[in-house]
């Protein structure tokens, strides 16, 4: 037997145990199930937390330590090293950190692009999109670019490489066992909150964060059992090996809330930790829009972000790395008071910076563990100014700077009350959490005012999520205009008409229900025979219309219709401007509408024809089709826009997407309409420069 046959047996016996499982699971209880599979992806996070420790702590002793001279102190569980204060070659600093993006970069766009930038994005994408589309590959590049990336110095954390590792388990789970796609979604949360929880030794909340990660406003609640199974499994096994000790050891074990004037101090954190956290989101993304539009290769972009960092370094090497070393010492009295108080003052800023500059680039890691960073040295620049003026000041440090981690990147997360307990968990400081409500509500407020968030694949609430799905699943829906599917409406009903003869109509017509409107053809609501069945025959159906009864805009698309659309509906009554009546919509006009622009679809890409450019072109700040639906003929009628990637997110072409700046887009196009095709694009100022 050759090497190809063994190769092609091995293959078809774990496709047939895949499939012996994939039933398994179909038919297992819900305890069972995820008992199972939840205690498999938690040894994979544990394992996977586990093994970038070690992978991490050798690459910064081998690159920052032997090669740039310098050792960042450590946190208290990660052995608590105090380092080696300044480096002794700092010459050698930027070089280091400049080689570091440099190979992360080579590593990451040569085999798995996708595993450029934070990567929890990517995870979140999966859950929403598709959780079978992790690849294993792009697990492994991370981990490797990753750690060569944070080890040479760049500002990450270590929690996105081990994110990805167990989500991209659960969604290789997904595609072994043919998961549903509900189990599927669940599989890759759960895998993102118990890679975190390991490896910050926080399993209660990495099980909440697999439920809260995916949006802004809401909860996966299915994911709250799963998530509590994977988390203690992945704790423990990442605990068995490394220890179980919190990464910051017992910070603020001794504190206790008694001073309600220090209300005003912890409401101070929670304002200044919500700003702090806007600027890390809005500065972390706009590094990532001016980086799309350097005209050099991708490759070398974290090598420039790596050497800016390294600079930077060389007047405050706090900025190397992930900082929880930093934070360790913030932590203690004596410890803050030996950094210079203008260091404490400035390093929030000069962390975002560095974040943006390592990761916003290109470059692999995390941006969970900088975001602790800021925060910590947000809450320690609070109790530096205030320690020797202000009344009721904890003579520690350690209760502003470990609600200043929560209040920063809990808010910017959105994801507080995860958070908050990742925290508390991370610094034995379960004493904390009653001040700490003050400052994270406040900070939470202040972010879900402005609507931003660090992680931009979050959507807002499950329907949101579930109407995203229905998109993916039927991209042409927002190209039908409501007004082109709807039906004339057979019955309207007078809101003067009494019960009675409205059965009577209702019946004769034999339809499910009828919009009613006033006097003057106004829409007041709709009935049906079943709500006017227990009414008196002669009220009059001005009182008995369901004024709440869904409806939609003659000038809204079909996917705007079957959101509005409740489960329990058929139909809803289109309006116009005035709230007029004209016409109906059910799922069969639905059907019908989608099934024409399928048609016309296939019709359009058979008019690409097959001599076709494959053109990427950046969307340009002055770009004409900035904001437009490519539904509504942003591009030349010839063109086929096939993807638009945005940050670390793949968007497919599909007729609801608008055009951001910094949005690179893939266009098949005739050739003789490439140059205008590229002017749209790129905007009048791109077009110029040729």
């Amino acid at each position: 037997m050759t090497a190809g046959d063994r190769r092609l047996l091995a293959a078809t016996g774990l496709r047939s145990a895949g499939t012996a499982a994939g039933r398994w699971v179909k038919h297992a209880s819900y305890l069972k199930k995820w008992l199972v599979l939840g205690t498999a992806i938690g040894i994979i996070a544990g394992l996977g937390a586990v093994v970038f420790s070690l992978a991490l702590s050798e690459a910064t002793h081998l690159l920052l330590g032997v090669l740039g001279g310098y050792t960042p102190p450590e946190a208290a569980g990660d052995g608590g090293g105090a380092g080696s204060g300044d480096s002794t070659r700092p010459w050698a600093i930027p070089i280091v950190v400049c080689l570091g993006g440099l190979a992360s970069g080579i590593i990451v766009f040569t085999f798995a692009p996708e595993a450029q930038g934070h990567g929890t994005d990517a995870a979140i994408e999966a859950i929403h999109r598709n959780p079978r589309m992790i690849r294993m590959r792009a697990v492994l590049v991370k981990l490797v670019a990753s750690a060569i990336m944070i080890g040479s110095g760049g500002s990450g954390g270590r929690e996105g490489p081990t994110a990805q590792i167990s989500a991209g388990f659960g969604s290789l789970l997904a595609r072994t066992l043919d998961l549903s796609p509900k189990d599927g979604r669940v599989a890759v949360a759960v895998g993102i909150g118990s890679g975190i929880g390991a490896i910050f030794g926080a399993p209660l909340g990495g099980a909440l964060l697999a439920g809260s990660i995916a949006y802004r406003d809401d909860f996966e609640f299915d994911a709250v059992i799963p998530g509590l199974i994977t988390s203690i499994v992945g704790y423990t096994v990442y605990g068995s090996l490394l220890g179980f000790a919190p990464l910051f050891g017992y910070a603020a074990s001794g504190y206790r809330f008694d001073d309600p004037l220090q209300l005003v101090w912890f409401a101070a954190i929670g304002v200044l930790g919500g700003l702090v956290g806007l600027l890390y989101s809005r500065t972390f993304y706009g590094t990532v829009a001016i980086s799309g539009r350097v005209r050099c290769s991708r490759i070398l972009k974290p090598a420039i972000g790596g050497l800016l960092v390294g600079l930077m370094a060389l007047a405050l090497p706090e900025v190397l790395g992930s900082g929880y070393g930093w934070v360790q010492q913030s932590l203690d009295r004596t410890g803050l008071l030996a950094i210079p108080l203008w260091v404490v003052l400035v390093l929030p800023f000069a962390k975002i910076l560095a974040t943006s500059l390592s990761i916003g680039t290109g470059g692999s890691g995390g941006i969970f563990g900088p975001g602790m960073v800021i925060g910590a040295f947000t809450g320690a620049a609070v109790w530096r100014l205030l320690e020797p003026i202000a009344p009721a000041v904890p003579d520690s440090p350690a209760p502003f700077v470990i609600v200043g981690m929560m209040a920063c990147f809990g808010s910017i997360a959105r994801a507080p009350i995860a958070v908050m307990l990742m925290v508390a968990e991370m610094t034995g400081s379960l004493t904390i959490l009653t001040p700490a409500m003050v400052a994270v509500g406040l900070a939470y407020l202040i972010v879900r005012h402005s609507g931003e968030t660090i992680y931009r694949a979050q959507l807002g609430t499950r329907e949101d999520a579930r109407a995203a799905r229905l998109m993916a699943g039927m991209p042409l829906l927002g190209r039908v205009g409501v007004g082109e599917a709807m039906s004339p409406p057979r019955l309207v009903l007078d809101g003067g008409t009494d019960v009675a003869d409205a059965l009577a109509r209702l019946r004769e017509a034999g339809v499910p229900g009828a919009p009613v409107v006033d006097g003057e053809g106004r829409f007041i609501g709709a009935v049906s025979p079943s709500e006017l069945a227990a009414a008196a025959p002669d009220a009059t159906l001005a009182r008995r219309a369901d004024a709440g009864a869904p409806t939609v805009d003659v000038t809204a698309t079909l996917d705007e219709a079957l959101e509005a659309l409740p489960d329990e509906a058929r139909w809803l009554t289109v309006l116009d401007g005035h709230r007029r009546v004209c016409g109906i919509v059910g799922v069969p006009d639905v059907v019908h509408g989608y099934r024409i622009e399928v048609l016309a679809e296939q019709r359009r890409v058979e008019r690409v024809g097959t001599h076709v450019e494959v053109l990427d072109v950046r969307a340009a700040e002055d770009s004409p089709v900035l904001g437009k639906r490519l539904a509504d003929r942003a591009l030349p009628a010839g063109s086929l826009v096939v993807s638009v990637r945005r940050g670390d997110a793949v968007l497919p072409g599909t007729a609801a997407t608008r055009l951001r700046a910094g949005d690179l887009v893939t266009v098949l196009v005739p050739p003789e309409q490439s140059e205008s095709v590229r002017l749209l694009v790129e905007g009048e100022s791109a077009g110029g420069d040729r």
